[in-house]
């Protein structure tokens, strides 16, 4: 087990210096900060000087240790288009992401699992046949599509809910949340279903898919063969083993919910990293780009590690596996 961890961690790290490097190669490419913190007007002694303190007379090799000195420190100079810290204002816009992927992540699992397993087992039925063709809609449709269309649905056509920003908020400290508030919920129900519709689309599919293949293989026969009631080798045995997959796909699924909620936080101008990101790209924010590519591939690098761990704890033939190959 711990040989497993140690050889992830590697990966990790060297994931991450690959990922800061490309972060770092924005700097050296995409346009000059000394030009963009100063301007066309400002003298060359002045961008001289500015040039050398922010070091980058320095050779290639000694910047790049420097930035990813910084980075693991959490700081990624200043922003060129606000002029603070990116670090706060990741800090400020963080919460709300989070919040957003975390609500979409819930929705997506507790509707997604459930009818994937009611069209694996009344598969051919009109209810099961419906579910299905729903979720060939969510996942074909585009994000932007479906947060339009609940847009004018329910807050222009019915007006139940609010159509942008992210309501009232509560700060503890430096987090905030809107999860404590009536209108922070009104204003997170939109955009979370609009997230939510792709990967409950997709864990609908996978949940029936592996369903269907479990229910095939001889362990479930046998377990029939003992009288098991149906319930019992649905949900006692099936299931369980239909989930192994789940986890993985789900946890990889969230991270992707924290990276691509980009377009949903741009519809509904929900104030995370996401619309964050896209203001730092009209402006060439550098420093804002760089720190929101390394923060989405620490999340990822992290993501996959829990997974990896939960699927070695849940899936018993893997540790059998590592047993055996140890001696």
């Amino acid at each position: 087990m711990l040989a497993f961890i140690l050889r992830r961690l590697m990966q990790a790290v060297i994931v991450m210096i690959t990922v800061a490097f490309i972060a770092f190669m924005l700097f050296q490419f995409v346009g000059d900060p000394v030009t963009n913190l100063l301007g066309q007007d400002a003298t060359q002694e002045q961008r001289d000087q500015l040039r050398k303190d922010l070091g980058l007379e320095e050779p290639f090799p000694v910047q790049f240790a420097k930035f990813v000195g910084n980075a693991v420190q959490g700081e990624f100079g200043l922003s060129l288009r606000q002029g603070r810290k990116v670090s706060a204002l990741i800090v400020e816009r963080f919460p709300a992401t989070l919040e957003l992927a975390m609500a979409a992540a819930v929705i997506a699992l507790a509707v997604g699992v459930p009818l994937g397993v009611y069209a694996a087992l009344r598969r051919g039925r009109f209810g099961s046949q419906l579910a299905m063709t729903l979720s060939l809609l969510g996942v074909s449709l585009p994000t932007f599509l479906i947060g339009i269309l609940l847009i004018l649905l329910f807050s222009v056509t019915l007006k139940w809910l609010p159509s942008f920003g992210r309501g009232d908020t509560v700060s503890f400290g430096g987090w905030t949340t809107g999860l404590l508030t009536v209108d922070g919920w009104q204003h997170l129900v939109l955009p979370a279903i609009t997230l939510s519709v792709f990967q409950l689309a997709l864990i609908l599919r996978l949940v029936r898919a592996e369903m269907l293949e479990v229910l095939r293989t001889d362990y479930i026969k046998f377990a029939r063969a003992r009288g098991l009631h149906n319930r019992a080798v649905y949900f006692g045995h099936a299931l369980k083993n239909t989930l192994v997959p789940v986890i993985t796909i789900t946890g990889l699924q969230l991270g992707s919910l924290i990276a691509f909620a980009i377009i949903t936080e741009t519809v509904f101008q929900w104030p995370g990293m996401g619309f964050l990101f896209i203001q730092a790209v009209q402006f060439a924010d550098i420093p804002v780009m760089a720190a929101y590519l390394c923060l989405i591939a620490l999340i990822f690098v992290i993501v996959n590690l829990v997974v990896d761990l939960l699927y070695f704890a849940v899936d018993p033939r893997l540790r059998i596996e590592k047993s055996t190959a140890g001696h």
